[in-house]
């Protein structure tokens, strides 16, 4: 019964490698073009990028110069405190499936344009309007939206400068690090509303701050401020705001920028070593740390930061 305990789980741990392998495979590998690519989003040419129509629900910038390879997705539903709603969902799946295909983006920041806010979760006023029939599936698209972002190939910041609750925080949940401003607003209140988390949060938050303390946070509806937020494990960063309100994305910048140096096919491999290793035991983590660490071996990448170290100057990536 051992043996055939062990030889199931070693072959269990070669599904998931082959999976690993699979999915680095092809996040590395050719993919569709872009339709439009980079200059489907308007550019002013100003330092920061791309500017948005101001009537539209999420703002898409390419930064330029210094801040080159950053893209930020600005929620920007004002008279609605940004909730979740059909269309704005619809927008950032759009957005999502095209940054996820192009090469040019090294690291993506999600922030509010809203003063005050980050996002108040789904949007109750539409969702007292739909069937319970249309409820479920909402839902389901809220997820994978939100799973759509988690697993983009590059790091993702989420920068509240404002309110996070409920659907609002399992978006940013689904990043790779949160910075938050020290009166940023943030909690799972779904409890209150007779209902649970739906888009990941009672998933993705106890893999954060660790099983009693999520349960503790999700029965109570309690909300934390950045402070309190930063002590638990909640978010990487806290800052105190500033008179503009985008403390919190100012220093999502910052890390972002920190992150532009360094060799993109090593950033995504890695970003995928980790996820994927998180969920799986040790010596099954370290193989798809090993497979993970293959694809970057036969890079023209590797040899430039050989090449650029012997000769003491900044490596010039490519992703090649």
């Amino acid at each position: 019964m051992g043996a055939a305990r062990g030889g199931w789980g070693r072959l269990s741990g070669r599904f998931r490698l082959a999976a690993a392998v699979a999915a680095t495979s092809s996040a590395l590998g050719p993919r569709a073009p872009v339709r439009g690519g980079a200059a489907a989003f308007p550019s002013t040419g100003r330092g920061y990028g791309s500017e948005a129509k101001e009537e539209e629900e999420l703002r898409v910038r390419y930064l330029d110069e210094e801040h080159k390879g950053i893209v930020v997705l600005g929620l920007n539903r004002s008279h609605a405190k940004n909730a979740l709603n059909k269309n704005l969902l619809k927008m950032m799946s759009k957005a999502v499936d095209a940054l996820k295909s192009d090469k040019k983006v090294r690291t993506v920041i999600f922030r509010s344009e809203v003063p005050g806010i980050f996002c108040a979760g789904a949007d109750l006023k539409e969702r007292a309007k739909m069937h319970s029939s249309e409820v479920g599936s909402f839902v389901s698209k809220a997820r994978a939206t939100i799973n759509e972002m988690a697993n983009l190939p590059v790091p993702t910041i989420a920068a509240i400068d404002g309110t996070a609750l409920g659907g609002g925080l399992e978006l940013a949940l689904a990043c790779d690090i949160r910075v938050a401003a020290s009166s940023a607003k943030m909690g799972l209140v779904e409890t209150k509303l007779a209902i649970i988390p739906g888009a990941g949060g009672t998933q993705r938050l106890p893999r954060t701050i660790g099983i009693s303390l999520a349960k503790e946070l999700i029965f109570s509806a309690r909300i934390v401020d950045g402070e309190e937020a930063k002590s638990i494990g909640l978010i990487s960063h806290v800052v105190e705001q500033n008179e503009a309100g985008d403390a919190a994305y100012r220093r999502a910048l910052a890390l972002a920028r920190e992150f532009l140096p360094q060799g993109p096919v090593a950033m995504r491999v890695a970003k995928l070593a980790i996820d994927q290793g998180m969920e799986v035991d040790l010596v099954t983590g370290l193989a798809i740390e090993e497979a993970c660490y293959a694809q970057t071996i036969p890079t023209k990448d590797r040899i430039e930061g050989l090449l650029a170290f012997k000769e003491k100057r900044s490596p010039r990536y490519k992703g090649e």
